[in-house]
């Protein structure tokens, strides 16, 4: 789903593209994709094809957001590995031409689902096998060969979540709105007790979700993994458990930019595996028997997506914010907060 927009100069950008990438051709014309909070994200509509181009927000930026030159770096890395990532074009750098940095890439056409329990899919193997797709692909992402795509230096590895809970802490803090005990207590609950560095280091997504993949038009396969805003070298438990976070959170409309997960469904019923069958698999596909202190990574990773999402609603009332919804994100924070509290009392 697109809008039409008017923050563009199209036939600025379309003379751009000429120049830059090989084969385009316009004019073009601009319109942007609904849902998403972070960065705006375009098709673009030539003489030559369709593209897509997605850019940083206008407007003052937290240190190391919105980082589209990275998203660009890992997608050109993957373009040759197990991981379905996007073709990308161009990357400029150069803030005068639209007001920010941004690339181009390929429109994959493919289905975007935003309800965990894939009620579009006409029957119980499809959904089987969307999961079974989903694991494999971040099994893959985890066992990209870094030196051999040229990530070595993605990041810093080593005290991964040490290191995350800095940042995300200190962003949390930087764009409080309003005191929320239970994020206070979160932090000063996963400050002492994150487990030793086990010195696990793998190419990590950082939002991986069912909303940023793209599947084929036909069947289950996933034919694009997107918004790799978050990437970098970390630890690959980060991954799992925030996407078996997601799925334990309520169902939701479906709607693009809405939170979906699985609480209250049945699972069975659907097709779709418990959360010990889907981590379960995982493991077999990397190699390892079981995954210790699951209950820290769980409660990790509703902290970070309650920060991100305390990031979003200041935004908003910056008046920066891409999505027109983004005010309504700042309701989220307490409620994640109050989840990963119930995760740690009945996992640890």
């Amino acid at each position: 789903m697109t809008e039409k927009v008017d923050d563009l100069d199209e036939l600025k950008l379309a003379e751009y593209l000429t120049q830059h990438v090989d084969g385009f051709k316009g004019p073009l014309t601009a319109s942007k994709f609904a849902g998403g909070q972070s960065n705006p994200t375009y098709k673009l509509a030539a003489e030559s094809g369709n593209y897509v181009l997605r850019r940083q927000p206008s407007g003052k930026l937290l240190k190391s957001a919105h980082a589209v030159d990275r998203e660009f770096k890992v997608y050109q890395a993957l373009a040759n590995t197990a991981v379905p990532v996007p073709k990308v074009y161009h990357l400029c750098e150069d803030r005068e031409v639209i007001g920010s940095m941004f690339y181009v890439m390929e429109l994959c056409e493919g289905r975007i689902f935003w309800d965990a329990a894939l009620p579009e899919m006409s029957s119980n193997e499809n959904r089987v096998q969307a999961y079974i797709e989903m694991n494999t692909v971040l099994a893959a992402i985890h066992s990209v060969d870094l030196e051999a795509v040229g990530l070595s230096d993605y990041g810093k590895p080593g005290n991964y979540f040490e290191r995350q809970m800095s940042r995300w802490s200190s962003q949390y803090k930087a764009t409080e709105i309003t005191p929320i005990p239970a994020m206070d207590q979160l932090i000063t609950w996963l400050e002492g007790n994150m487990p030793e560095d086990d010195g696990k280091v793998s190419l990590v997504h950082g939002d991986f979700r069912l909303d940023n993949m793209i599947f084929d038009p036909q069947d289950s396969k996933i034919i694009a993994v997107l918004d790799w805003e978050l990437s970098t070298l970390g630890h690959p438990y980060a991954d799992l458990a925030y996407q078996c976070m997601q799925l334990r959170m309520p169902g939701s409309s479906g709607k693009p930019g809405s939170m979906s997960g699985l609480a209250g469904k049945n699972r069975e019923a659907l097709g779709i595996p418990t959360e010990k069958e889907y981590v379960a698999s995982y493991c077999d596909k990397v190699g390892i028997e079981k995954i210790d202190h699951w209950a820290f990574y769980l409660a990790f990773s509703f902290f970070r997506l309650a920060a991100i999402a305390q990031g979003v609603a200041k935004r908003a009332l910056d008046g920066n914010a891409s999505n027109k919804e983004a005010s309504k994100v700042g309701a989220f924070v307490a409620p994640l907060a109050m989840a990963a509290l119930g995760v740690i009392k009945t996992e640890s």
